[in-house]
This record gives C-alpha cells, structure tokens and sequence, in this order.
C-alpha cells in the first residue's frame, strides 16, 4: 500500500457509508430515537407501533384491502411466516427462482412439507412469461406462485407486474418478496393482483433491522386459520392478536419499530415510493456511469438492473485482488459486498440506504484511489 493521505468518507454520524443491500446507512434522525427507552404496553409506544401498521399498506395503494402483520426478526422471518401460514398443508407453490432468495424459499417451503415445483433461470435472466404461462396450464395443482421483485443476488428486476396478472388469469394466488425493493420500486395492489407482499425495516424505507412485516389482504390471513408450521411465525395468530388487542403476542422489537416509525415519516417527507426510488435511481446511474469509465462491466444491462444494488464483473488484471480492493475502500470508509453468482465472478456495490449522489461520486472516487495503488491501470483491461 502508498503512504500517502487517506480520505475516509463519512455518515452524518462518522460511521462508514454502507453500499449494501442491508442493513443500510441509516440518518441521523432514526439513530437519534433509539435512546429512549419504551414498555411494549406503553400507550406511546402501541400508538407509535399503530401508526406504522396503519400506513405501510398505503405504500402499495391497498389500504382498503391489504392489512400489515408485523414479525419479530429479519426479513427472512416475514417471508417464512407468509410462505408457512398462507400456504396450506395441502397446498402446491411454484417457486420462480433467479437467485439465493427464490432458493432460501424454496427451502423453506421444503422445510415446512409444502409440494413444491421450481422454475430457474440464470442470476442473470428475468423467468420467461411463456414458460410460467405453460408450467401453471399443464399442472392445475399448483394453488401459488412465489417470485421475487428484485433478487440481490445480481440485482435484477424481475417483471413482477406481468408476472401477477399472468397468475391471476390462471385463478392461482400469488406471494411477492419485496425485501429490497419495498418503497423504492413501485408496486400497485389495485394494478397487480397478489394475496401479500413481505419486506422488512432495514432496507428502502432506511430503518433498521429487526422487523419483518407482510402487508397481505385481510380475507386471506382470515382465511390461513391452521395453516402455520410454528407458533412465532403463525401469521393468522399475530394478526387476531392485533385485531384483540393491538398488541404482539410475544415481546416487540420496540426500539426498532420506533425507529421504523421516524424512517417512515422521513420516507414520506422525500416523497414516498416516487422520490425515494428517484434519488435511487440517479445513485445508480452516476455508479454505473462512473464504474464504466473506470473500465468495469456491469453483470446486467440496463432494462433488468434495478437501482437497489449492482454487479459487476471482477477485473482481468492480475493485479486486482479483491480482498484487497475491499480493505482499501473500507480503510476509505465504504462498506461493500462480495458477489453471490454462481454465473460469473463478481462483486456487489449498492445504491440504497441514506445515500446521495455525492456520496456515489465520492465512492468513485475511492475506487479509482484504491486502484491506483493496488497498481490496476484505469481504463481496466477486458474484465474476465
């Protein structure tokens, strides 16, 4: 390594820049909250915990139809309870898979004794209308189809629009993971049928970890009465709970939740799904812009990348060695990820979380820093 001066970049708070697909940077204000200390019972707290279940269906334009049940734990616990309380035992799910996420469901489906049957596509390719058409026309067993709206895994934006309104032709029911693209990409109830949609705090509303929620329709969780393979992730018990009592049946989250609540009003401020997913979207283009001119390939083109979190392929050069890109840009206070695919080798680089442009024109030009003194010349000869 050089010896010369390190510029380190900064949250508002002196934390590095997370440019992750979650837990994300979050700002300060959401930070600020947690210092307090609530009981789940306080009537400030069931009021603040009211608030954020009562807004999050809007977000989907299905506040007359969809209600919000809150689970205690990652995102992943929101998909489980979805997948295990919606499904029934006699139930069949399609499971539409382009990444670690459809796989972690399927698994979960497995786990719980749920049939399943799994269409794949490469990391890098959105599943086929055509062939989903075909697989739900030749097998009338199949009640459910899982997809998800934008797999991390590589980035890409499935065509979950299309995909809903297909499934709805057919009279099956559809159940949408929206972990990373919740609040950032729009996703309309009353133009895209689905039964529910699972996210979690820690990701687009810029919250953080530690709940899990599924906004679904409310004549389907009243429906799943004795479905759940678990008493904790019993989507239809929790909900009847709330509907009694307004309260969790085991203990909440809370300094999370109010978290939550702040990001929430913040979300709202920046102009919900539209400025959100705006300013995500123009953190994306400088990245990948500015990432090109340095030389690097994207993984995806652009009518399939969604601006949540971008792969690109790792550099020929000899002289790049990832590991050592990564500890120099963290030395220079970026956070990013290594590549999960198993179609290319690769790295991750996120656009979300309390980002802004500068902060992606800084990370620009930590990148080219970092390769400068790893001796990788710029533009970078033909990645691999």
């Amino acid at each position: 390594m050089s010896s010369h001066a390190i510029n380190r970049a900064e949250s508002e708070t002196g934390d590095p820049l997370l440019l992750t697909p979650g837990p994300l940077t979050t700002s300060k204000s959401v930070k600020a909250v947690m210092v307090h200390d609530w009981g789940s019972r306080d009537a400030t707290f069931l009021k603040i915990n009211e608030e954020v279940l009562a807004r999050l269906p809007e977000i989907i334009h299905g506040e007359e139809t969809y209600v919000t049940v809150p689970m205690q734990g990652s995102g992943t616990f929101a998909v489980e309870a979805m997948l295990t309380s919606l499904v029934p035992p006699d139930g069949k799910v399609l499971v539409l898979i382009n990444g670690a996420y459809g796989h972690r469901a399927k698994r979960i489906l497995d786990i719980a004794c749920r049939e399943t049957t799994a269409y794949e596509t490469a990391e890098d390719t959105p599943p086929d209308l055509t062939a989903i058409d075909e697989i739900l026309k030749n097998d009338p067993t199949i009640t459910h189809v899982f997809a998800v709206h934008c797999e991390t895994t590589s980035g890409i934006r499935n065509p979950i629009e299309a995909i809903g309104k297909l499934v709805a032709r057919h009279g099956r029911r559809f159940l949408i993971d929206a972990m990373s693209a919740f609040g950032a990409l729009p996703l309309d109830a009353r133009e895209t049928p689905f039964d529910a949609v699972a996210a979690s705090s820690n990701k687009c509303i810029e919250g953080v970890p530690g709940l899990g929620f599924v906004i679904v329709k409310r004549d389907v969780v009243s429906g799943a009465k004795g479905n759940a393979t678990t008493l904790v992730l019993d989507l239809h018990d929790q909900w009847q709970n709330f509907e009694k009592s307004g309260q969790f049946r085991f203990t909440p989250p809370i300094h999370v939740i109010v978290a939550f609540h702040q990001a929430l009003k913040e979300f709202w401020a920046e102009g919900g799904v539209q400025g959100r997913g705006g300013r995500y979207a123009e953190n994306g283009k400088i990245l990948i812009d500015g990432m090109r001119e340095l030389g690097f390939r994207t993984l995806l083109p652009a009518d399939l990348q969604a601006p949540i979190i971008v792969t690109f392929h790792m550099p020929s050069d000899p002289a790049f060695v990832f590991q050592k890109f990564y500890d120099g840009l963290s030395e220079r206070g970026f956070l990013i990820y290594p590549g999960k695919l198993t179609v290319a080798d690769s790295f991750r680089i996120g656009c979300i979380g309390r980002l802004y442009p500068k902060d992606m024109r800084a990370a620009l030009e930590a990148v080219r820093d970092v390769l400068t003194t790893l001796g990788v010349a710029t533009p970078l000869r033909k990645a691999a």
